[in-house]
Formats: C-alpha cells, sequence, structure tokens
C-alpha cells in the first residue's frame, strides 16, 4: 500500500517526502527459531530511513519539527534488543513502529540484516525490509 511517484515516495501524489537515514546501527539480541540462537545470541544491523517533511524545521531551524536521529537510533537499537522473537519480520515490524511513533514521521523503511543467519551455504547477509505508512 505504497504510493510511490517517479521520484520516489510521497504524500498522495504531491511532492515527495524528505527522508533522514540511518545505516549499519548495530544490536545485539537473541532472535531465531534454533536453540543456539536464543542461547548464544548474535549481532543484528538495521538500516532504518523515515520520510517526513522538513519544511517546517528548516523554516525555523527547530529540531522539535524534525526527527532527533540520535533518539531514533537509540529506541531503534533498544527495541532490537528486547523481548527474542523467532522471525526477523517481526523485529522489522517492531523498529517500523518506533518510527512512526514520531509524529513528524509519515513513513518508514527498515531493513533488518542477520548476517549470522544459520545458513549452510556461503553467504554474507540475509536481509528482510519493509515499508510502513503512518495510518
Amino acid at each position: 500500500m505504497n504510493d510511490q511517484s517517479s521520484n520516489g515516495p510521497s504524500t498522495g501524489g504531491q511532492v515527495p517526502l524528505d527522508t533522514i537515514t540511518l545505516t549499519g546501527l548495530r544490536a545485539s539480541a537473541f532472535h531465531g527459531v534454533f536453540d543456539h540462537e536464543r542461547r548464544d545470541g548474535q549481532d543484528f544491523f538495521i538500516d532504518v530511513t523515515v520520510h517526513l517533511d522538513f519544511t517546517a524545521a528548516a523554516a525555523g531551524d527547530e529540531l522539535a519539527e524534525t526527527v532527533h536521529y540520535g533518539v531514533l537510533a537509540e529506541q531503534v537499537v533498544a527495541a532490537v534488543e528486547r523481548d527474542p522473537v523467532d522471525l526477523i519480520e517481526t523485529v522489522a515490524e517492531r523498529v517500523a513502529a518506533v518510527a512512526l511513533e514520531h509524529r513528524a514521521v509519515q513513513l518508514v523503511q527498515v531493513t533488518i540484516h542477520k548476517p549470522g543467519a544459520p545458513i549452510t551455504v556461503p553467504f554474507v547477509d540475509v536481509a528482510v525490509s519493509i515499508t510502513r505508512r503512518r495510518p
């Protein structure tokens, strides 16, 4: 249910939204379906892009009109590190919900990387990505 224009996510066909992107946030957590994942834990890497309108923030040079990305980063890592679940899909939903709690955020894209996933063939990374819009 994404409104996608040729210029990216937008607000119903209007000008595309501005973005803040956090790339490669690291969290140590115990997510996974296997006992050893729950016991030993592993690192997860998170990319988050929030879409919002910078107009008011820029006009007034006011942090309260945008998203404090330092706070968002801390909230994302805390969300990933709490309450182990089986699926990184569930973790991605949790992170999206945290981002959407910021009143300025209209849309969020989340990617959860699990480079230590229990896969039996050589690989570099496993990741799930979701996009969620403010209801």
